[in-house]
C-alpha cells in the first residue's frame, strides 16, 4: 500500500515537471507535416477594443472554420479561425504570395484603405497562434552598458503580436510581408524511425514592400527584393491601394525542451521587482501587525484587569471606556437585510478569489489554456453561492431578521445584478464599435440562465440552511433603551477612517496592483500566481488587524454603531485602488477616445466594487470575532 503511493506519489511529481499544464499533450510532427497557423484576433493598447482578423481585408482561405469556443475566449474577445497560410513542419520558403491567384495583386477598394489606415493609426497588434503558441516579434536594443560591450551585448525582448503597420509623417504602411520564424526541437526516437519535431516558438519578422518591388510569377512565388533599396507599401486611404500580401517560412532547431515552451512570452517583465516588493511588504505587514497587536493584546489585559477588579473603589470611580457600551453594543444596526447581502457576496467572492488563485498556483490555469481562468472564476462564483448564503442567513438571523426569503433575494441579486448592469451598458458601447469584444447575445443569455439556475438557487439552499442555524451567540444582553453617544473627535469621522485603514492594504499589495494591470490593459500574460496567494494572504491579514484597530478605536469613544461602519472602513484600500486606476489610467495608457475611456473607468468601477466587498468582509468578520471575544472575557453585573 505504502510503496504502491509512493510510486503515484513519484509519478504525480514527474509529470507536472515534464508538462506545462495538466492535461494539454504535445502534438508531435513528422517532417512535411502541415502546421496550422490560425489567428486569435487584433489588439490595441490605445482603444481596448479587440476586432475579429478577419474584419480587415486578409487573404481569406478558401473555407473559413471558427474554433468551438469556451466562455473565458468569448469574455475575452478571442475569436480563434484559420488562415490560408501553408506551413509545413521543417520545410523553408523563400517568399509566396498568400491570395490564390499566382501573381494579380489584392485591390484594396477606398473603404477598405481607410479602415485599414484607421487600424494601423490605432496601433493595433496581430495575433496569430501555430500549435497554440501565440507569435511574437524580437525587440533588440543595446542596453545602456560601456561601449565596449555594446557590440556584444544585445537585450533581446519579446512583443506579443505583430503590428499591423506603421507611420512615418502622415503616410501609412503595412506590413504586407510576414517572414515567419519557427524554432522546432527534434525528439529522442528509436533508431528506424522517422523523427518527430516539437513547436516550441513562433517569431515574425513583419516588412512592408512594395508592390513593384516584390516580383511574383505564375507559381505564386516571389523574390524579395534587396533589403536596402526596396521601399515600403503605402496605403493611401483616399484612394484604391494594390499590394501583394506574401510570407516566408523558415525553420530552426532550438534546445527548448517542449515543456519549458511558454518561458520566453512569461519572462517580458521583471521577476526581481516582485521578490523585492514582497518581501518589502511582509517585511511590513509583520512589522505592524506585531505592533498592532502587542499594543491591543497589552491594553485589553488592562482593560479587562481593571474591569474585572471587585473592589469598592470601583464603584466610586468613573467607568469609561469600551465596557460603558457593553449594553449596546449587539444592538441591531440599521438595513439588517442589505447589509447581510453585501457580506453574503462578500464571502462568495472571498471563497472565489481563494480557490482560483490556489489552483493557478499549481499551474493548472496557465496562459496557454486560454480563457481557463475567466471560465473557471464565473463558474466557481456561482457555486460559491452556497457559501455566501449560508453566511448572509445566519448573520441575517442574528441581526434579529425574519423574511429570509427576501433576504435570500436580495444576496441573490444585489451584488451580481450590478456588475451584470455595469457589463451590459458597456456592451451596448462595445456592439456599436462592432468589435470582437462584446459578448455575443447567446452568451449574455447562458450567463443570464447560469446566475438564475445556478447561482440563485444555490444562495437560496445555503440561505434557509444559514438562518435556521442557531444565530451567532452575542456574550451581552442588550439594553431596552438606547445609551446616547457622546460628541465624537473629527478624526472618528467615516471618511478619515476610511483614509486611515486604507493605507496599509493598499501599500502591502500596490506592486501586484501594476502587474494586474498592465496584463487586463496592456495584453500581457499574468502568471505569477504564487506571488498572488502570498500578497492575498498578507491583504487578509492587514484587513483584519487595521479592521480590529479600528473598531477598538471606536468602542471606547463610547460610539456603538459599529456594523456598517467597520464595513465601510475596511474596505477603505478600495479607494486607494481607484486613485491609483485614475493615476494609471493618466501616466501609463494613451487612451484618448471616449468609449475606450467610458470601458476602462466602467471595468475599473467594477473592480473597485468587488474589491470593497471583499476587503470590507474581511474586516468585518475580523472585527466581529473581535467584539464577541473582548465582551466575553470582562464580568457584566
Amino acid at each position: 500500500q505504502e510503496r504502491l503511493r509512493y510510486t503515484l506519489l513519484l509519478l504525480l511529481l514527474h509529470s507536472t515537471d515534464s508538462f506545462y499544464v495538466p492535461g494539454v499533450a504535445p502534438i508531435n510532427f513528422h517532417r512535411n507535416d502541415p502546421v496550422e497557423i490560425k489567428a486569435v484576433k487584433l489588439t490595441s493598447s490605445r482603444t481596448q477594443l479587440p476586432y475579429e482578423y478577419y474584419s480587415l481585408p486578409f487573404c481569406q482561405p478558401t473555407k473559413i472554420t471558427y474554433k468551438a469556443e469556451n466562455l473565458g475566449e468569448v469574455l475575452r474577445g478571442d475569436r480563434i479561425v484559420n488562415t490560408p497560410f501553408q506551413v509545413s513542419m521543417n520545410v523553408e520558403k523563400k517568399c509566396e504570395v498568400l491570395c490564390n491567384f499566382p501573381n494579380k495583386p489584392v485591390t484594396l477598394t477606398v473603404e477598405q484603405s481607410k479602415l485599414i489606415a484607421e487600424r494601423i493609426r490605432e496601433d493595433y497588434y496581430v495575433h496569430l497562434i501555430a500549435d497554440n503558441l501565440p507569435v511574437a516579434t524580437r525587440l533588440e536594443f543595446y542596453s545602456n552598458r560601456e561601449e565596449e560591450e555594446k557590440k556584444k551585448e544585445k537585450d533581446v525582448q519579446f512583443e506579443h503580436g505583430y503590428r499591423l503597420g506603421f507611420m512615418d509623417g502622415n503616410k501609412f504602411y503595412l506590413h504586407n510581408h510576414l517572414s515567419f520564424i519557427l524554432y522546432y526541437h527534434r525528439e529522442d526516437v528509436e533508431e528506424n524511425q522517422e523523427h518527430t519535431y516539437r513547436v516550441v516558438r513562433f517569431e515574425v519578422i513583419p516588412q512592408s514592400i512594395k508592390l513593384e518591388d516584390l516580383k511574383a510569377d505564375e507559381k505564386s512565388m516571389c523574390t524579395l527584393p534587396e533589403a536596402t533599396g526596396s521601399a515600403p507599401q503605402e496605403i493611401d486611404p483616399s484612394k484604391e491601394n494594390q499590394l501583394l500580401f506574401t510570407y516566408s517560412v523558415h525553420w530552426e532547431e532550438s534546445d527548448i525542451k517542449w515543456a519549458s515552451r511558454w518561458d520566453t512570452y512569461l519572462t517580458m517583465s521583471d521577476v526581481q521587482i516582485h521578490w523585492f516588493s514582497i518581501i518589502n511588504s511582509v517585511v511590513v505587514v509583520f512589522f505592524l501587525s506585531g505592533i498592532l497587536s502587542m499594543i491591543i493584546i497589552r491594553t485589553l489585559r488592562k482593560d479587562i484587569a481593571n474591569y474585572n477588579k471587585e473592589d469598592d473603589i470601583e464603584d466610586t470611580m468613573e467607568e469609561s471606556g469600551w465596557k460603558l457600551v457593553h449594553g449596546d453594543v449587539f444592538r441591531p444596526p440599521q438595513y439588517p437585510m442589505i447589509l447581510s447581502s453585501l457580506l453574503g457576496s462578500g464571502i462568495q467572492l472571498f471563497c472565489m478569489i481563494l480557490i482560483v488563485i490556489f489552483v493557478a498556483m499549481l499551474g493548472m490555469l496557465s496562459p496557454s489554456s486560454r480563457g481557463a481562468l475567466m471560465t473557471t472564476a464565473c463558474f466557481l462564483f456561482m457555486f460559491m453561492g452556497v457559501f455566501g448564503g449560508f453566511f448572509a442567513g445566519r448573520l441575517y438571523r442574528t441581526l434579529k431578521g425574519h423574511r429570509w426569503k427576501k433576504g435570500a433575494f436580495c444576496t441573490a441579486t444585489l451584488y451580481p445584478g450590478v456588475v451584470f448592469g455595469i457589463c451590459f451598458v458597456l456592451n451596448c458601447f462595445i456592439w456599436g464599435k462592432h468589435s470582437s469584444g462584446a459578448v455575443p447575445f447567446p452568451t449574455m443569455v447562458a450567463l443570464l440562465c447560469m446566475w438564475f439556475g445556478i447561482s440563485l438557487p444555490l444562495v437560496y439552499l445555503g440561505y434557509y440552511f444559514g438562518f435556521r442555524k442557531q444565530p451567532y451567540d452575542n456574550p451581552v444582553r442588550t439594553n431596552q433603551i438606547p445609551r446616547q453617544i457622546p460628541e465624537q473627535r473629527w478624526y472618528m469621522n467615516k471618511f478619515v477612517g476610511i483614509l486611515m485603514a486604507g493605507i496599509l492594504p493598499f501599500g502591502a499589495m500596490f506592486i501586484e496592483l501594476f502587474f494586474i494591470f498592465s496584463a487586463i490593459w496592456e495584453n500581457q500574460f499574468y502568471y505569477l500566481f504564487g506571488f498572488l496567494f502570498l500578497v492575498f494572504i498578507i491583504l487578509v491579514v492587514s484587513c483584519s488587524q487595521i479592521s480590529i484597530v479600528m473598531v477598538y478605536f471606536q468602542l471606547c469613544a463610547e460610539d456603538y454603531r459599529w456594523w456598517w461602519r467597520t464595513f465601510l472602513v475596511s474596505g477603505g484600500s478600495a479607494f486607494y485602488v481607484l486613485i491609483y486606476a485614475v493615476f494609471y489610467f493618466v501616466n501609463k495608457l494613451d487612451i484618448v477616445e471616449f468609449i475606450p475611456s467610458l470601458l476602462y473607468f466602467g471595468y475599473t468601477a467594477l473592480m473597485v466594487l468587488s474589491f470593497w466587498l471583499l476587503t470590507g468582509t474581511i474586516g468585518f468578520y475580523a472585527a466581529y470575532m473581535f467584539v464577541r471575544k473582548i465582551y466575553a472575557a470582562v464580568k457584566i453585573d
